[in-house]
């Protein structure tokens, strides 16, 4: 009987600390933090894009705002929504004087694939060494980028940083958030 009780509280345990650590796991993973904020100088970056051409931030500086959408991982369900989303409705970016890319610690040839796949019809950058993802501190315990997205000013400002991605809505919401931050349209 003493064993039984002791071997039921054994399994009670068990099950606890694994959902424990499972809800730290989800915690960790969907959470963002960055010493990052609003005003700051958005740092730069120089990465490929899936069409082999280079995109850096400062090229765009005194020229045009710039949307950075940091997605997990190429190929995946959330960020191939994502993604469509911006190939589909990416008309209602356009209107604005903004340049968007979505970015990725992918190795190229895999976002290459991905942007084959759906479509997009705007760079879609690779960040293998992890160095741009590390500078916008959204690289996440499991060493992928955490979906965020930097809205930039042509003065090279930090305007915005979303981290509450929906993204079957994501270019909806990009539009949304460039008129509330009152970026020119074209």
């Amino acid at each position: 009987m003493k064993n039984d009780m002791s071997l039921k509280i054994k399994h009670s345990l068990r099950r606890t600390i694994k959902t424990i650590f499972t809800l730290a796991s989800f915690v960790a993973f969907s959470s963002f933090a960055t010493d990052l904020k609003v005003g700051d100088e958005a740092p730069n970056f120089n990465l490929q894009a899936t069409t082999g051409d280079y995109y850096q931030l400062s090229d765009y500086k005194g020229k045009q705002a710039v949307v950075l959408a940091w997605y997990p991982m190429a190929n995946t369900r959330g960020c191939t929504i994502e993604c469509k989303s911006l190939t589909e409705q990416g008309y209602l970016i356009r209107e604005f004087d903004v340049s968007y890319v979505m970015a990725s610690v992918d190795p190229l040839d895999d976002n290459r694939d991905f942007a084959e796949k759906t479509g997009a019809d705007f760079p879609m950058l690779s960040d293998p060494t992890k160095e741009a993802a590390k500078s916008y501190q959204v690289l996440n315990m499991f060493r992928v980028a955490s979906r965020v997205t930097f809205y930039i000013s042509k003065d090279g400002k930090i305007l915005k940083i979303d981290d509450d991605i929906t993204p079957k809505s994501a270019a909806q919401d990009i539009a949304d958030n460039l008129a509330e931050l009152k970026v020119l349209k074209k």
